[in-house]
Order: C-alpha cells, then structure tokens, then sequence
C-alpha cells in the first residue's frame, strides 16, 4: 500500500502524467475490448471483466480464447494470488499432461483447494496414485468385474430405468431428466464401488443425503477457484458462507460411506460364496498392500471410494444429459441412431446388448463423443507447475502462475476442429469407410490426458451405449416448452436448471 500511496502522490504533483495515463489505460482497454479480450487492469486487474461474466464462465473463456489465439493470461487484484493463463492450445496441453508431466503434479495447493477428495486418486500424487491407478486397473480390467458391471447395469436398466420411464410417459408428467440420469449413476456407481445399491432410482425419487451432499461439494469446490483467498479464510474464520455448506455436505459424506463400509464388512464376514467383483471388496482385500492399519485404513477406503463415485456418478449422468438434449435438437441424429439400433438388435434373449454387441454401435459412438467434443463432464482443470516452465504458446508459467485448461473451451475452437466446430456432426468421427476416426487424447480432452487419462473410459461408453440403446428405440423425449439449457457452474458440467422434458413412447419398438 505504501508503493500505491507513493505512486499517487507523484501522479497527483504531475496531473498531466495522470492525464496521460488515464487516456492510456482507456484507449488498451477500448483496444482489448475490440479484440473480445478481457483487460488486466492496474491494481484491480480483472476483476470487473470477472464480475461482469460471472454467470457464464465458460462461454466467456471460449470467447476471449477464440479472440486471444487459444492463449490468455488473466491477473487478480494486486497483491492477490490470481495469476494464471487459460489455454485452449491442444500444444500446450500435450505438454502439461503428457511432455512434461513430471513438473505438474497435483501439489499441496490442488489438495488444499480439493480436500474433501482426501488422498484419493484425484488428488495423490507420486507412489500413492501410481498404487491406486494399478489397482483400479486391474480391477477394470478383470473379465469377471467387468461382466459383473454389465450384468447390473441391464438388470437397472430393465427393472428401473424402463419401468420409470414407462410410466412417465403414461402419465404426461414433465421430469428432470438430469436428476433420473444422476439418480440411474448414482446407483450403478454405488453398485460398482461398494457392491451395494442405494435405491436412489425409484418411481418416488427418493431424497438420498449421500446423493445431496455430493452435489453440494461440487458447487463449492467451483466457487472456491472464483472466490477471493481472503474471503475464502473469513468464511472458514467464522463457519460461514460456502465453508459452512461444505463442512455440513462432508459430514453427511463420510457418515454415508462409512456406512456402506460397515455393510461390506458384515456381508464379506458372512458370506460363503464366490467373493464379490466390486471395488471396495477388492481394496479390503489388500490392506497389507496398502500398508495401513486401523483409522488410518478407514481413512484410505473413505478417499477412494469418495474419488471412484466421483468419477462414476457426475461424468455419465453429465454426458447423458447433455446427449439427450442434443438429440432433441437434432432428429436426423437420433433417427441414424434409431437405424443403427434397429440393425443391431441385441442377440440375447434378455433383450439387452452384450459387450460386443454394443462396441459394434460405431454411429452411436461417434455421436457419444461429439457430444463430449461439445460438452465435456469435466469442463476444466487446473496445473501448477512445480518449477518454472515455458508452454509451447510461449508464456512462462511456474509456481505463482498455474495452467487451466478449459476443456469446454477446446472443443469449440475453431483453430482446433475447423470451420464447423459448433455444429453437432457425429460423422466429424467417421472415416469415409465407416469406421470410427481417431482424435489424439490431447485435442479430444473429455476423459483426460497423458498418465492420468481416464481409466474407466471404456466403461463409461459401454454404459452411456446400453443406456441409449434401452430407452431410445422405446421412448421418445420432448424438452418442456420454456426450459432454459445452460451450464451450471461446478466443477463437473452439469445443466443448471436440470432438463425438464415430457417423456412419449414410440410407436414401434424395435
């Protein structure tokens, strides 16, 4: 302060200097203005362009990215932290996540941001994730588990979802699509992490605490990236504000898990059969692999399993979301789709399609990934450089200036997918023979890049296929006139308002 003092008290000797200066930082914000980039101001820096977007994050950063050549560093007050370059440039991001790994671990500044994740998989770094990423793999990888997950997920499908949404479409009634897409994850994730199922899909759409308290967390880990430092340490001060919904969202969290624990242990301690294939049972498993004992064990489970239900739950029901509203506004789409299925009946006599069968579904995959072309699940994410570093866009970054990559930005850059990047094309993901076109990790962002790319990605498309494929042929979604898409901001893309739509059957069923 003392600086500032001085410097006005020279300008206020000299007042044609201040003259001179005011005309100056006018004219650069004028200029930046024109340009569509948002102006770091002296002493407030960008604040008020932040203020002003605060309800639209994303599509403002795709526009001042698209303005700025894929590259833009935006500063906070004086004397503030924020200091940090938003990048949509696939150059940058090969070498954060892949090129450079090594210098962009998560750090003790993501973990502090990030605590309620605990020392999982989201938030370790160094031996402790490389020991959860094995054994998630292997796990993933196992043939048995693996059956097990589409074993459940079509018996949900046909003794829940269906049966739903059969009697929404009898009744006329208008419904979140969001909250049954997250209810259905909910449940399978729950099903695949701890062996157990909630119930959270059910016709009375039950209140699930567990299932609140997540999507408290999410809210608050957002505004904890736009908050001020100071405020952010006031409210924890005086267990306040966004510190006090978090506090009350965690304690509802682990007592949930905690719970499922406690039930996983009683069923494993009785049971006579063949062992479990969920995720819980396996780290149970393996505490002397894990190398801890007691709380501290408990701890361990606690951070994983949170972590797992995390990448489970918010990701499908987000891409899900997002597809079906797609849908509604393309229907030459979803009448391709319509005939890809109609072509490719399941073989089974259960009526659903196995693993392979839904792997051959080559149209709908191509439409699943330009829907998260367009509307990744994870939006963005955020680097901090351990040493110093210069990106490929030639800015210096290091410990006092982090990397995010907006990931919704990416997909609608122009100087990264051409001409047509806004438009819903399935076939940009089609050879000319048919076959599914392949996009380097670092330009296709919506299951991460580098070592830490996403572990359960097929998995996730083998899901968000047999979803598509038992609803699609049978119903028919029509968005509630008067409903407003547009992001909701937290840290996973969801719709703000929810999708209320009315839910008709089709004719035919295939």
């Amino acid at each position: 302060m003392e600086v500032l003092s001085l410097l006005l008290g020279f300008l206020g000797r000299y007042p044609e200097l201040m003259v001179s200066l005011a005309c100056f930082l006018l004219l650069f914000h004028r200029l930046n203005r024109r340009r569509g980039l948002p102006t770091n101001w002296p002493v407030i820096g960008a604040v008020p362009a932040i203020t002003v977007n605060a309800g639209r994050v994303h599509e403002w950063a795709t526009e001042f990215l698209s303005a700025a050549g894929l590259s833009y560093v935006i500063k906070g007050p004086w004397g503030s932290p924020v200091d940090v370059v938003i990048t949509a440039d696939p150059a940058n991001v090969a070498h954060v996540f892949t090129t450079n790994f090594g210098n962009y671990p998560k750090g003790e500044e993501f973990a502090a941001l990030f605590d309620v994740l605990g020392d999982g998989i989201f938030n370790a770094d160094g031996e402790s994730w490389a020991f959860q990423r094995r054994k998630a793999h292997a796990l993933l990888s196992d043939a048995r588990f693996r059956a097990a997950v589409a074993a459940s997920t079509a018996r949900k499908l046909r003794e829940g979802l269906v049966p739903l949404l059969d009697g929404l479409a009898a009744s006329g009634a208008v419904v979140d699509l969001q909250d049954v897409f997250v209810r259905l994850t909910f449940d399978l994730t729950a099903m695949f992490v701890f062996g157990i199922d909630p119930g959270c899909l059910a016709p009375d759409f039950p209140y699930v605490p567990f299932a609140a308290a997540m999507d408290t967390i999410e809210e608050v880990l957002f505004y904890r990236h736009v908050t001020p430092v100071p405020w952010l340490k006031l409210q924890k001060y005086l267990k306040i504000g966004h510190n006090k919904r978090m506090r009350k969202a965690r304690r509802v969290l682990d007592a949930s898990i905690a719970e499922f624990i406690s039930l996983r242990r009683e069923r494993a301690a009785v049971s006579t059969g063949e062992a479990d294939a969920d995720l819980l049972t396996s780290y149970l498993a393996c505490q002397d692999e894990v190398g801890k004992s007691g709380t501290a064990f408990d701890r361990f489970l606690r951070d994983t399993t949170f972590n797992l239900m995390v990448a489970g739950r918010d990701t499908t029901s987000s891409a899900l979301t997002w597809f079906f509203w797609l849908l509604t506004k393309h229907p030459d789409v979803e009448a391709k789709i319509l005939e890809e299925l109609r072509a490719n009946p399941p073989s089974s006599g259960a009526g659903h399609h196995t693993a392979a069968e839904l792997k051959g579904l080559v149209y709908l995959h191509a439409a699943l990934s330009e829907s998260l072309r367009l509307y990744p699940p994870v939006p963005f994410e955020h680097k901090a450089a351990a040493r110093p570093d210069t990106l490929p866009s030639g800015v210096p970054v290091g410990p006092t200036r982090r990397v995010i990559v907006s990931f919704y930005s990416m997909g609608r850059m122009e100087a990264v997918w051409g001409k047509g990047c806004l438009e819903f094309r399935p076939e940009r993901w089609l050879t000319a023979a048919g076959r599914l076109r392949h996009e380097p990790s670092y330009k296709f962002v919506a299951f991460n890049v580098g070592p830490r790319t996403c572990l359960g990605r097929d998995l996730a498309f083998a899901q968000m296929k047999a979803v598509v494929a038992a609803v699609l042929p049978r119903f028919r979604v029509e968005v509630d006139a008067g409903a407003v898409v547009r992001p909701k901001l937290s840290i996973i893309l969801h719709m703000k308002d929810g999708l209320r739509v009315r839910v008709h059957k089709r004719e035919e069923i295939a």
